[in-house]
């Protein structure tokens, strides 16, 4: 009896070994994901606007590999010099990625879903807790494939009505200097945008030398971000109420549109602007070899005195410590000008989509992330280095009976900006800084609120706000003579021009006309860089000359009737849009 008890007990043993069975007195030690999902994986996301490329590192993929037991690969074509080239090699091979995140306009979805290149969610999204939520959007967003399926998620989607401003302290455009510097210049006023360019030559000359000791420019421009034209000079026109659509720019409250080269365009005029700052020694010599991580870097080290953006000026150099010297970027009020803001968008932004790549080696656990991303949880984490969602709880914030708090290491993160912030090892260890997400994606709008109605938004809590009371912000509200925000003072002086938010994307191109396009987009862009650092006035007048009249030989004509057409559509639907809001 005893020999036959022995080896029944010898092959429970072995039995609970080869299965993977714990037993009641060993501890299971596995992650939720590892329980879930009992493979490994490494799974590719294609993302047109992430900024890093390769694998996720630090806190962020820790909590992806706890949940789902896998590590992402961020392939960028944002980052990637051939990105064009990369796109077609990875569509001919079959597979774009395991998650896929790009715009569905210009024919992509529909070229996508026809290649079997993304899978249709409709299978799943009745056990998607989140993503049902969102079942319309996903329907309108869908609808780009020309097919019938749920086949995309648009990113950004918001509690809020379209034709209110989407953000919530600053305008997306407005121009935005070193404030201690114009402080100390005497506040100059500032008219028009050429008011400018003495003022910061005033700016540079006391400013010295950056926190390292480098030289110190008005401007540092990159191209990384350029389309259909550069980018920044496209941010400039965003200043007088335009918004850069393909060739044209459009004008959301009046229905103007301008062809970028059209010799009298705004956008021509701003090239013009960006010259004379050059030949004024404003522009950083380095503009042209250089990207936005560059420009980053150079900004929060001071060499910087002009903010494209304000969210880009003041969440990368007013750090405490900055701040407590009295340093720091602020928006400034310009008379003539429309400050460009983004509505609210219920329905999402097609722009920037999210997908499942149809031929994934685990649809489900795919489905099952985008899901997550949609979550309290995901969009927290995911959201944190997109802008100023308030990353992981217990990490950055807490909540208590008094409201949700920053901790010291969200104090640290997110005011003092400590660059080698170390993220204790429970959260993933390494830096704070290498460890956010790298996909750039906002599953939701800023100023949504979670289930608890908390604002995903930091700088909407009243902690953050009794926090950051410093000096910069109290000589800004006494200078202009306000206890509003900025962009509630610019909405005051009628300076404000809100794009309302809809689902409006693009249709494609024609295929006779593909070629063409590109040629032009490179052409203009090409000789745009080439105007503002020209050498003289005639060479600037020359390369002008010389850049329409390619165009027009390329066919350019025939690529700016579609580009107004495709305006014109957009208008009308943002004229809908804002007459449904009423």
């Amino acid at each position: 009896m005893k020999k036959k008890f022995h080896r029944t007990i010898s092959l429970l043993l072995t039995v609970c070994i080869l299965s993977g069975c714990r037993l009641p007195f060993r501890a299971d030690n596995r992650t939720e994901g590892e329980r879930k999902y009992p493979e490994f994986l490494t799974i590719d996301i294609y993302d047109t606007q992430a900024n890093t490329q390769g694998l996720q590192r630090g806190w962020f993929a820790k909590k992806v590999r706890d949940k789902f037991n896998m590590q992402l690969n961020i392939i960028s074509s944002n980052t990637d010099l051939s990105s064009d080239a990369t796109y077609e090699t990875m569509r001919a091979s079959g597979k774009l990625g395991d998650i896929i995140i790009t715009n569905v306009d210009n024919g992509r979805l529909s070229e996508l879903v026809r290649e079997g290149l993304v899978l249709d969610l409709s299978p799943y999204l009745d056990n998607c807790e989140n993503l049902k939520q969102y079942e319309e959007q996903i329907t309108l967003t869908s609808a780009f494939a020309d097919a019938e399926g749920s086949w995309a998620v648009p990113s950004e989607i918001s509690d809020f009505p379209s034709t209110e401003p989407s953000e919530i302290i600053e305008p997306t455009n407005a121009p935005t200097l070193r404030w201690d510097l114009y402080k100390k210049a005497g506040y100059p006023e500032i008219t028009t945008l050429e008011d400018l360019l003495p003022i910061l030559k005033t700016m540079q000359n006391m400013a010295g030398k950056s926190d390292s000791g480098k030289d110190v420019y008005a401007f540092s421009l990159f191209g990384d971000w350029d389309g259909g034209a550069m980018q920044n000079a496209g941010a400039l026109t965003s200043l007088y109420g335009y918004d850069i659509q393909g060739f044209v720019m459009l004008n959301p409250e009046n229905g103007d549109i301008q062809s970028v080269a059209n010799p009298n365009s705004l956008y021509l005029k701003v090239l013009h602007f960006l010259f004379e700052a050059n030949q004024m020694g404003l522009v950083d010599p380095e503009s042209q070899v250089q990207n936005y991580e560059t420009v980053a870097s150079k900004m929060k080290d001071g060499a910087v005195l002009y903010s494209f953006w304000p969210w880009m000026g003041e969440s990368l150099y007013n750090s405490d410590e900055h701040l407590a010297l009295g340093k720091g970027f602020a928006s400034v009020k310009m008379d003539d000008a429309s400050y460009i803001c983004w509505g609210n968008d219920p329905n999402g932004k097609q722009s920037f989509s999210i997908m499942v790549g149809g031929n994934t080696k685990d649809p489900q656990r795919m489905v099952d992330f985008i899901d997550w991303l949609y979550s309290d949880e995901g969009i927290e984490c995911c959201g944190s280095p997109t802008g100023d969602f308030r990353g992981p709880e217990n990490l950055t914030w807490v909540n208590t009976e008094n409201g949700p708090k920053l901790t010291d290491f969200g104090v640290d993160a997110f005011i003092n900006m400590t660059e080698a912030l170390d993220v204790p090892e429970e959260f993933g260890g390494g830096t704070w800084k290498a460890g956010v997400s790298g996909l750039n994606f906002k599953p939701v709008d800023l100023k949504n609120a979670d289930k608890n109605d908390i604002d995903f938004c930091y700088q909407n809590w009243d902690d953050y706000k009794e926090k950051t009371t410093v000096s910069i912000t109290e000589d800004w509200q006494k200078h202009y003579k306000t206890d509003l925000t900025p962009i509630q003072y610019f909405e005051k002086q009628n300076l404000i021009s809100v794009i309302p938010g809809t689902e409006w994307a693009a249709e494609d191109y024609p295929d006779y006309i593909k070629t063409v396009e590109l040629q032009c987009r490179q052409t203009l862009v090409d000789y745009s860089w080439k105007m503002v650092f020209a050498r003289d006035e005639d060479e600037f007048d020359s390369l002008q000359d010389t850049m329409l009249s390619t165009l027009v030989r390329l066919g350019f004509d025939e690529v700016i009737k579609i580009n107004v057409r495709y305006a014109q559509d957009r208008y009308e639907l943002l004229k809908n849009a804002a007459e449904v809001s009423q």
